[in-house]
């Protein structure tokens, strides 16, 4: 057996095994929350309350936020002018809340069961720098990462032209 018929069914090989492979080899692994639930306090009426802001804090108005929990939206409405939003007549539990520019988690107590630590109110940052989903895959990678037998395809024959070439030659002399 010669080196050129080795790496030719390397080659091969190689081509048949990226073929094979499943896309879900390329796929990203799925972020972690950003951050951990926190806990927050109603107040009287059972009421949560909370802003949104940019980045520099400044108040933002008019914006949407929605109240959800794990079966589905259970209140939505804007800021006000301040940025300020409100729900009334909750319960203790976990909620989400959700603005455009992303989804924050709480704990909510009851008035007068808090912990310590829980904060009087919600705060979102609405950055205005959210990126969703998988920014490096645009373009011609974005293109190929969606269509893996292109792209076998391709690495294949990336490998198998300069062989061929090589073969067509002939022997090399010393």
């Amino acid at each position: 057996m010669n080196g050129r018929f080795v790496i030719q069914q390397l080659a091969v090989w190689l081509a048949v095994a990226g073929f094979c492979a499943p896309p879900v080899a390329w796929a990203a692994t799925p972020e972690k929350p950003s951050s951990p639930i926190a806990d927050l306090m109603l107040h009287e009426g059972n009421t949560l309350v909370g802003q949104v802001v940019d980045a520099q804090g400044k108040p933002l108005a008019d914006v949407p936020v929605s109240l959800r929990v794990a079966a589905g939206e259970l209140a939505a409405g804007k800021t006000n002018a301040q940025g300020y939003f409100a729900f009334r007549g909750l319960r203790s539990g976990v909620y989400q809340i959700a603005i455009p520019a992303g989804v924050a988690m709480y704990r909510v107590w009851a008035p007068g069961t808090a912990p310590p630590a829980a904060q009087p109110g919600a705060m979102l940052v609405a950055d205005g720098q959210t990126v969703r989903g998988q920014g490096c895959c645009q373009g011609l990678f974005g293109f190929l990462g969606k269509h893996p037998l292109l792209t076998a395809g391709l690495i294949a024959a990336a490998i198998a032209i300069p062989i061929a070439i090589a073969a067509d030659k002939g022997p090399s002399s010393p």
